[in-house]
């Protein structure tokens, strides 16, 4: 009969360990791919956007304004990003019950008679012996495989850098009085 100990060295969890951690990592390198497929379908996507408006306020007070030609630029340009997730914790949890019972019984019953007489003697002798054994086992066992995934920011260079060129002439400033 195997002890509880041997029970429970019969259990695989290195190989559950080793089966969690590639199905982790092949989760999150499906993950970051879908991340890229989607910030490659941004940059490819372009819509037409007006860049500049300008507010003219005439000396009258009428006010007109004056849109700049539209442009298209990117959905990563206007500000749109992928999302990145990751997988932060990943758990394994087993649970084992085992039971295991043993028990021998040996019952010995012994009985005699004896006739005694003249010139006669007689004996019945009647034994009866049971035995009984009983072995029982019982396994119960459960695992859960937890994960954890969440979203995190993207890369830095994804996203493109701004630059701003001012190309008007510097506002007068009204002399202090």
């Amino acid at each position: 009969m195997a002890s509880v100990g041997q029970e429970l060295l019969a259990v695989p969890l290195p190989e559950m360990v080793m089966k969690l951690g590639l199905g982790v990592a092949e989760a999150q390198r499906a993950l970051d791919e879908n991340s890229v497929e989607t910030a490659s379908l941004l940059a490819d996507t372009t819509v037409p956007l007006v860049l500049a408006v300008t507010q003219v306020i005439a000396a009258d007070g009428t006010v007109s304004f004056t849109n700049a030609d539209p442009v298209d630029v990117s959905l990563l340009q206007v500000g749109l990003l992928p999302t990145f997730y990751q997988f932060s914790e990943a758990s394994i949890e087993v649970t084992m019950d085992i039971k295991t019972t043993s028990s021998r019984e040996t019952n010995v019953k012994v009985s005699a008679k004896a006739k005694v007489g003249f010139a006669c003697w007689s004996a019945s002798v009647n034994t009866e012996v049971s035995h009984n054994r009983k072995f029982g086992k019982e396994v119960h066992g459960t695992s859960r495989l937890l994960t954890k995934m969440v979203p995190v920011p993207p890369p830095p260079r994804i996203a493109p850098e701004l630059t701003v060129v001012d190309n008007r002439p510097p506002k007068e400033e009204p002399p202090n009085e």
